[in-house]
């Protein structure tokens, strides 16, 4: 574990002056990590700092080490792309992946087994139904949503099926506006978290199809790291762009 000390305190530490502090972290180098290259299961997901840029991270899930990051300004499928190029000519072989469910992120990865996250699966659903539904429908949705983690695919498949045979009609509802004279879907919220559970159905359960290969269910590993580096932003938001990337660099490397 770090232990978090701000420049102030530093310069306090070493009887020196802050600039003086800035300038032995500027001129300090990464050192080089040899990380060897293998077959493995990939975890890939992004974050974004308070009024900043994010960074795209690639993570071996049975070693947890981070082996690829790069610091964007939106999630572009592109992005993921160049990672896996990256990863590919340094000698890696990818497994598989797990991601937060990008469909054009699946992709670039659809000639390996890809896993959905199931944190980010229950986010979306929780997105349109919150998380005290107040319809019947909804409320049942949201409980199915919520065996994912214990469910087979078989078993979590005839839930879904089930739940839309009983709602079939109360989805195919409409609303006219009055003064346009169009029409929507009433139930418009509660049919967009069905529609997410059922296209991103074949990608919730590629970890019990594949178990030989020990994927993960979540991206999770990588979200500790992740608040782990907006915790420390936000302790030291004074820092020049180029300390701030030696700090992540030098966090993601360990």
């Amino acid at each position: 574990m770090y232990e978090r000390r701000t420049i102030s305190q530093l310069a306090g530490e070493y009887g020196r002056s802050i600039n003086w502090v800035r300038k032995q972290l500027e001129s300090y180098e990464l050192p080089k990590k040899d990380i060897i290259p293998c077959a493995t299961v990939i975890v890939a997901d992004a974050t974004y700092f308070k009024h900043s840029s994010g960074i795209l991270v690639i993570r071996a899930a049975k070693t947890k080490q981070n082996i690829y990051w790069k610091q964007i300004d939106r999630e572009r499928i592109n992005d993921y792309y160049r990672a896996r190029t990256f990863i590919e000519r340094k000698g890696f072989t990818v497994s598989a992946v797990v991601t937060d469910g990008r469909p054009g992120v699946r992709g670039i990865f659809g000639d390996v087994p890809v896993q959905m996250c199931h944190f980010h699966q229950k986010q979306i659903t929780t997105k349109y139904l919150t998380t005290r539904p107040k319809l019947e429908a909804g409320i049942e949705l949201r409980s199915i949503s919520q065996t994912l983690c214990s469910s087979t695919e078989e078993s979590f498949s005839s839930l879904l099926e089930s739940w839309r045979l009983k709602w079939h009609s109360f989805l195919k509802e409409k609303t006219i506006n009055p003064d346009t004279g169009k029409w929507c879907y009433t139930h418009r919220r509660i049919r967009s978290a069905h529609y997410s559970l059922r296209t991103n159905l074949p990608y919730l359960f590629t970890c019990k199809k594949y178990s030989r290969l020990n994927i993960p269910n979540t991206t999770s590993s990588l979200e500790g790291a992740f608040s782990h580096l907006k915790e420390l932003s936000g302790i030291h938001r004074g820092l020049s762009y180029e300390l701030k990337r030696k700090m992540i660099d030098e966090i993601l490397a360990k």
